[in-house]
């Protein structure tokens, strides 16, 4: 299945939002001829859109009737269509229909206010914009609500991309930068590592959504610079996300000993970033065995720190609250040292997200850190009695 950025005039190839290229044929003739799109479904599922919202978006703009059979999968519109006709339509359902005014990201709900005002709610920037009335779709979205999606659904389906590339999982630039030195990217001890006491709220794990933040975060994520090692890492991360379904942590494996990349920081940057979410918690353990290969250093342990710390600042923040418990699994499992996670909290950095949310998370660290302080002074007191 070939995959494409879901917002096109994006090109970077390691966009995490991603939709199947349409595929159609014509079917009859004469006055009866009909273009099937045959993988609607999954284009539709792509988007987080009903298949009928965007059946009936091409009738509109295409000025053909349409047939939509959503049990049988069945999809056709009246005349011959080519596939780059019919591509170039869905690229203006998206930019009308899913992605966000402010921040051109696809992970939008659609929903309805009052009896007649449709608008975008982003998950990713917050901001809700309403959708143009005039638009001749508007009028078959408020007669055909969107359905709530339940709790449990919602969780694992809620961006755009969730059901084509494995849960909305992101592999990012990082991947591809050349690693910078720590006097470049570094804050002083004192700004993350100060050891008064602090009074943890809700809102110290909250990460500025104001646009002027969005706006320098974006800024610092594009000086990041790409590595010598780009192509081997793109095929790497195409790899892991060419599927429904992530490969199994000893597919991963042995890709990575083929390609010749267990060395490399990056492929544990990229990893972490692909192999957790929402439910970390429960996943460390889980891709132990895989990690535990890979983590042969101290520079390595770094590196998944590191993935981590973007995983959470930029597509997890709710995570942050829950950093001391993520770090006492990674370092339970034998994962991470002592010593790597005490000089990771030590100083803010910018390698991986902006500075705001790297002091965020590392604030969050402290009372793991501490505990990791107080065990330290317990021993060195048993070793004192013992003499």
């Amino acid at each position: 299945m070939s995959l494409v950025n879901i917002c096109r005039s994006n090109n970077d190839p390691f966009y995490r939002y991603k939709m199947p290229l349409i595929q159609a044929k014509t079917e009859g003739s004469g006055n009866g001829i009909k273009t099937n799109i045959l993988n609607l479904s999954d284009v539709a599922t792509a988007l987080a859109r009903p298949a009928s919202y965007v059946m009936k978006y091409f009738g509109f703009e295409l000025g053909a009737q349409t047939t939509i059979d959503e049990k049988n999968e069945k999809f056709l519109i009246n005349g011959v269509h080519g596939v780059k006709e019919l591509q170039d339509c869905l690229d203006g359902f998206i930019d009308k229909f899913v992605l966000c005014l402010q921040c051109k990201n696809p992970e939008t709900v659609l929903e309805i206010v009052g009896k007649d005002n449709l608008q975008r709610d982003c998950k990713a920037c917050g901001k809700i914009t309403r959708v143009n009335p005039t638009y001749k779709l508007v009028s078959y979205i408020l007669k055909n609500p969107p359905k709530k999606e339940s709790k449990k659904s919602s969780k694992k389906a809620n961006t755009a991309s969730a059901n084509v590339i494995g849960g909305g999982k992101s592999i990012s630039d990082i991947a591809n930068r050349q690693q910078r030195k720590n006097t470049d990217d570094d804050v002083s001890v004192g700004e993350a590592g100060s050891k008064e006491k602090v009074i943890v709220k809700d809102e110290d794990w909250s990460v500025d959504m104001s646009e002027d933040a969005i706006k320098a975060r974006a800024r610092e994520l594009e000086k990041l610079n790409i590595g010598e090692s780009r192509i081997k890492y793109q095929e790497f991360g195409n790899w892991l996300l060419s599927s429904d379904e992530l490969p199994s942590d000893i597919e991963i494996y042995k890709k990575i000993i083929s390609d010749k990349i267990n060395n490399d920081r990056q492929t544990v940057e990229v990893l972490a970033q692909v192999l957790f979410d929402d439910d970390i918690a429960d996943e460390i353990a889980n891709h132990k065995g895989l990690l535990a290969k890979l983590l042969t250093s101290e520079k390595m342990e770094k590196s998944l720190l590191g993935g981590i710390e973007r995983m959470i600042g930029v597509k997890h923040p709710e995570l942050i609250p829950k950093v001391p418990k993520i770090l006492m699994l990674l370092y339970d499992n034998d994962l991470v040292s002592e010593d790597v996670i005490r000089d990771w909290g030590s100083h803010v950095s910018k390698k991986y997200v902006d500075k705001e949310t790297s002091r965020n998370i590392r604030k969050a660290a402290r009372p793991f850190l501490k505990w990791l302080d107080e065990a330290e002074e317990d021993s060195e007191e048993e070793e004192s009695d013992d003499e």
